[in-house]
């Protein structure tokens, strides 16, 4: 069960606009809704991905420095691996499937859902740009496997393509790719190639959208931000006093922060004094998340959030080890006998990184993420205040189905 030991006050940063409604003739009218239901596959999915990006937080949170902020997008890191989990087989498949919670599940059914939720995130909110990329990049010589080259383009509606992984021009083939999926804001996902690297599956999501209820530029105010490793720090808050999604337990404070149609949100979350964002993220799992999700109601809210940027990069080898993939990293155990036959030898993911971005200001949010897996060889009327001018969680998902897209944790923001 999860655990809420935190009060919230927020702060984040977002683009720049005029109070109140971010257009001049009012919000869109609400979705209420998604399009159609979720069908059983893609509910699971849902699930196993949120249970995934909840257990990879509190890996990649572990041995957080107090002065370090965090960024991860579990979504882009599931897809990415769910393509590999494509032509993973025996050993290696289930502790894949594992890893990313969706035991129980057959490969059509995993890639069915992937499908699904791909198909649903696009094209929610006319106001709010959500998109979601992956793509197969292979060395030349190297004889992909029908079946997983058409399970990459049936299930991600990926694109396949063959590089000299011995030119320069490859490496930077993939980061314009990986670029142009992202606005511009992951320009470099790969530095080099290894010589014993052969396959590349990138996934790639790009998220920008403008706020429901805008903060006006002029009521940003400088002020404090105190920092988790006990410095002050001068930051721009945000500020404004409007009807939103507000939740408040013994535990914490917390507001959703909606875009455009409402479609998507932000939840800023803020533990009590005394408590870090990162305990308060280590208690939540799936079920945890969804009821917290489900819990919030309009308020009057007077509201101060920073102003933030964030851009981060992580190899997530250990911390997907740590949840029970260590077979693929594996080079004498890993099986992708699925995506190529390269007998004697054999595939084994050789790395994962990811890449983060995001942008909030006054206006709304800007956030892209790349993750790269390579494969080598072998209630009543009240105003309620919430200051976000200490160290906070946020969340940007799809408000309806509950799907996070991002994760992050703010300890420090401003300039000393």
């Amino acid at each position: 069960m999860m655990r809420l030991p935190f009060r919230l006050t927020l702060a984040l940063p977002l683009l720049a606009a005029c109070g109140g409604p971010t257009e001049p003739g009012g919000p869109p009218p609400l979705l209420e809704a998604l399009p159609r239901a979720l069908t059983p596959a893609e509910l699971r999915i849902v699930d196993g991905a949120n249970a995934f990006a909840f257990d990879l937080l509190r890996e990649a949170a572990r041995a957080l420095p107090p002065d370090s902020n965090l960024l991860l997008s579990p979504l882009s890191a599931s897809m990415a691996l769910g393509l590999a989990m494509a032509g993973a087989e025996g050993e290696t498949f289930e502790a894949m499937r594992s890893g990313l919670r969706f035991e129980g599940m057959s490969e059509s059914e995993i890639g069915e859902g992937y499908r699904g939720l791909i198909q649903l995130l696009d094209g929610l909110d006319s106001r709010t740009e959500m998109t979601i990329a992956n793509s197969i990049w292979a060395r030349e010589g190297l004889a992909l496997e029908p079946a997983f080259v058409g399970a990459g383009r049936d299930y991600f509606d990926a694109e396949v393509a063959t590089l000299d992984f011995t030119s320069p021009a490859a490496v930077e083939t993939i980061n314009d790719w990986v670029s142009d999926q992202t606005g511009g804001k992951i320009p470099r996902l790969l530095e080099s190639i290894r010589a014993d690297e052969v396959l590349f599956l990138i996934n790639a999501i790009y998220f920008k959208g403008q706020w429901r209820s805008a903060f006006g530029r002029s009521d940003t105010r400088s002020g404090a931000f105190h920092g988790a490793d006990g410095i002050d720090r001068t930051a721009d808050l945000m500020r404004q006093e409007e009807q939103l999604l507000y939740l408040e337990t013994g535990d914490l404070q917390a507001v959703d922060l909606l875009y455009g149609n409402g479609a998507y949100a932000m939840t800023v979350l803020l533990p009590r004094p005394g408590h870090s964002p990162a305990e308060l993220l280590g208690g939540l799992d799936a079920a945890s998340w969804r009821a917290l999700a489900a819990g919030f109601a309009e308020a009057t809210v007077r509201l101060t959030l920073p102003r933030f940027r964030l851009e981060y990069a992580r190899s997530l080898n250990d911390d997907l080890a740590a949840l029970g993939m260590g077979v693929a990293f594996d080079r004498g155990r890993a099986d992708f006998s699925g995506i190529a036959d390269v007998r004697p030898e054999r595939l084994y993911l050789s790395r994962v990184e990811q890449k983060t971005f995001v942008e909030v200001n006054e206006e709304g949010t800007e956030a892209g993420a790349a993750t790269s897996v390579g494969l080598g060889e072998t209630s009543v009327p009240q105003v309620f205040d919430l200051m976000v001018d200490r160290p906070f969680a946020f969340l940007i998902r799809q408000r309806l189905s509950g799907t996070v897209l991002f994760l992050g944790i703010t300890n420090v923001t401003g300039q000393t």
